[in-house]
């Protein structure tokens, strides 16, 4: 694999936040990511997941995350949401859905099927890259994501659970197949046979039997103008009880679906991360 190259880096907490640029064999585009690596050696790697609308850049200027990552000796990968600089079908018409909306699924449908490789990019091209260019052991490496990001975060880990040692969301979209947002991207990615978006929805292979040996943790804020149309935050309780899959939910008062309720909580993700790790 090639290396990423570098585009710019800002000392951090005595670590550095950096921007790269690398040739992406899945999704035969240039991709960008954004990292932060700690000042010793780091002891294990968190790919962040962003949500809709989103790049690589909004986690990582936003959430205020380094210095808690410099604390435990952790690195995090900051994704794009989807390739970009192509002219796809629609891929520009809408904010959800196309450009910076791939929901980390790996398209079907005419055109999205040579491009839209979100999954295998996180979970082969990032993993790997991880591993080459930044030291990580293969066995040192979990997702956490935020709202599309976080639905990236729990589906992605309970497809491949021997490839992520622990996983969290903020706000993520727990059944995607029941909420609009999920159901227009569900459709333009992988077509009109909803039993095929199953295998991308958290609650249905939780449901289909689907397990993570680690608990996850979520974090939902109760003023989320989101929560109760496209996030079904009760579906995932639901169907981890009768499963049991183990899942902590925390439920926060007061608190809205932005980036200022993310940095509120931050702390006790990179924390729970870092147990793992």
């Amino acid at each position: 694999m090639e290396s990423a190259r570098l585009l710019k880096t800002h000392k951090t907490f005595e670590g550095q936040t950096q921007f790269w640029e690398h040739d992406s064999i899945q999704t035969k585009t240039k991709m960008k990511f954004s990292t932060f690596m700690p000042s010793v050696k780091p002891r294990g790697c968190v790919i962040w997941l962003s949500g809709l609308t989103c790049t690589d850049e909004n986690f990582i200027t936003k959430a205020g995350a380094q210095k808690y990552l410099q604390q435990h000796g952790l690195m995090v990968l900051c994704p794009d949401t989807s390739p970009r600089g192509l002219n796809l079908p629609q891929e520009h018409e809408h904010w959800d859905f196309g450009s910076g909306a791939g929901f980390y699924v790996d398209a079907t449908t005419s055109g999205y099927q040579d491009h839209y490789r979100m999954e295998s990019y996180v979970c082969n091209e990032v993993h790997s890259l991880i591993q080459e260019q930044f030291g990580v052991a293969q066995d040192k490496i979990s997702l956490m994501g935020h709202s599309m990001g976080g639905h990236g975060a729990l589906v992605l880990a309970l497809r491949h659970p021997e490839k992520f040692q622990s996983a969290s969301a903020f706000s993520p979209i727990v059944h995607p197949s029941e909420c609009p947002w999920g159901q227009k991207a569900f459709a333009g990615y992988l077509g009109a046979d909803k039993s095929q978006w199953c295998s991308y929805d958290t609650t249905e292979l939780i449901k289909l039997g689907k397990k993570h040996p680690r608990p996850f943790l979520v974090d939902q804020g109760l003023q989320d103008e989101f929560l109760d149309k496209q996030l079904l935050t009760d579906h995932l309780e639901q169907a981890c009880e009768k499963s049991g899959q183990k899942c902590l939910i925390h439920r926060r008062e007061g608190y809205d679906h932005s980036y200022y309720f993310i940095a509120s909580f931050i702390e006790s993700h990179i924390r729970f991360h870092a147990e793992y790790l």
